[in-house]
């Protein structure tokens, strides 16, 4: 290691700051957040450095350094332009012993600044001993989606029970065994979900049962999103690679299945239009049962689990047994492969509006509210509506719609296999005859269609069709 890695309590401790730019407030700013006594000193001030010391943050000095500055500093950053001036300040700080950083140039350094991911009071931090401050912060930007926020929650939760888990285990492997469930099952989700009193309790139940006891798993609704892997949550991501059992569908995209746990159960309970593999009330039940055995059940769904997606359905079985569960929200098949598209769902020169809309209901109809929908200024969605398009063609221009009003199909959006047909009431099923989109396909109605070629970034690269998968039932 060219570096040893510390960590310095600086709270109430004078530290010194000389250089008044930008990089002065980035060191200023992380002094202050361990809160150190900062005087810094310049002739300048940057925007926000000013504002900060009319806020009484730190101690200003508008002037050149001076030797005698140093008296007293528990640690000091040299930030100035003038390098001659900075490698003075490390020369000093290094004859009285005190810790310096000189900015851009580690070689005058006696420690260097990590790259910092905060979740107080965990702390993580990453270095390349100076040699690449950029790829620092590239791997701290990888790390973020691992290491959520409420982190520093559930070290607080720790912090408060760790001596009444000390005495009711006595033994340190009961205790690593104990932390290790805790910090892996439903008491962390409740901190990460924001439910700290539900948190409490299953603290305080856990502690009252021997540490080989089963308990009661829970249930994970994820949101995959509408196919491209690059759009799933941080939360959805970490669920997914903690889950004893993977229950997904059939349009569930490979590429997202497989960044689930490899050594985890996977069931497949896919749905094809009039062929169920599991019927849902079947799903429903399954659900319950695994997360009764103790089980982290992941159910994956393509898309928004609230849209179209039946997980209404779902939790209001868990809720009626008791079983524990949350709810990770996905990109929806309509924000994901409109915006895939080129296709805004709203603009103020064209609709006010959107309405989504499933194409069959659960008993195989489409009755549908078609004068509501006919209304202008308004951009309708269409999900699972390929087959049922001539219908939507007709009925909206029986109930005053236009035959020139743009339609779009977005075949598998987000996808490699994405496909945009666009078109008119009139001509769409001439495109669909001629072209053959293959579900899932995705239908928007409404004059957002006009703007699709001027707005088209996502081009899908050159692929082979065989095989290909696209994670939403649309």
């Amino acid at each position: 290691m060219e570096f040893f890695p510390i960590f310095l309590n600086l709270k109430n401790r004078s530290c010194l700051v000389v250089g008044g730019g930008a990089i002065a407030e980035r060191k200023t700013a992380l002094l202050l957040r361990s809160g150190a006594d900062v005087t810094l000193i310049s002739p300048d001030l940057c925007h926000n450095l000013t504002t900060w010391r009319d806020m009484g943050r730190y101690t200003h000095l508008a002037r050149e350094f001076r030797d005698e500055d140093l008296s007293g500093q528990h640690l000091a950053i040299a930030a100035t332009n003038d390098s001659a001036v900075n490698r003075h300040i490390a020369e000093i700080a290094g004859n009285l012993r005190i810790p310096v950083n000189v900015v851009d140039q580690p070689e005058l350094c006696s420690f260097i600044v990590p790259s910092i991911i905060d979740r107080s009071p965990v702390v993580a931090a990453i270095s390349t001993g100076g040699a690449s401050p950029v790829l620092a912060r590239l791997i701290r930007s990888r790390l973020e989606s691992l290491i959520p926020a409420g982190y520093g929650r559930l070290a607080q939760l720790c912090n408060r029970f760790r001596q009444r888990v000390k005495e009711r285990f006595a033994e340190p492997a009961e205790r690593r065994l104990f932390w290790d469930r805790i910090l892996q099952g439903g008491v962390a989700e409740r901190i990460f979900s924001g439910h700290e009193d539900e948190a409490d309790q299953l603290m305080e139940k856990a502690l009252s049962i021997p540490i080989s006891a089963e308990e009661t798993g829970e249930v994970y609704l994820v949101g995959a999103g509408p196919g491209d892997p690059d759009l799933l949550t941080f939360r959805a991501l970490r669920l997914m690679q903690q889950a004893d059992v993977v229950i997904y569908d059939r349009l569930v995209a490979k590429p997202i299945l497989d960044m689930t746990r490899h050594d985890a159960e996977h069931i497949y309970v896919g749905k094809e239009r009039d062929k169920h593999t599991m019927r849902q009330e079947e799903i429903n039940q399954l659900l319950a049962k695994l997360a009764k055995q103790g089980k982290r059940v992941l159910r994956l769904k393509g898309g928004d689990p609230f849209i179209f997606g039946r997980g209404g359905e779902e939790i209001d079985t868990l809720a009626a047994e008791g079983v524990p569960f949350q709810v990770i929200p996905g990109i929806t098949a309509a924000s994901g492969c409109a915006s895939y598209a080129g296709i805004p769902l709203t603009h103020r020169d064209y609709a006010q509006s959107v309405t989504f809309v499933t194409g069959h209901l659960k008993d195989g109809s489409m009755n549908i509210n078609w004068e509501m929908l006919a209304q202008p200024s308004q951009t309708i969605v269409f999900y699972m509506g390929l087959v049922g398009l001539p219908i939507i063609c007709r009925e909206l221009q029986n109930h005053g719609v236009g035959g020139e009003m743009p339609i779009a199909l977005v075949q598998q959006g987000t996808t490699h296999m994405q496909r945009v047909f666009t078109g008119t009431l009139d001509t769409i099923m001439d495109i669909v005859e001629r072209e053959r989109p293959k579900p899932p396909t995705l239908i928007i109605v409404g004059r957002v269609v006009e703007l699709q070629e001027k707005l088209a970034w996502y081009e899908a690269p050159p692929h082979s069709e065989q095989g290909a998968t696209s994670p939403v039932d649309y």
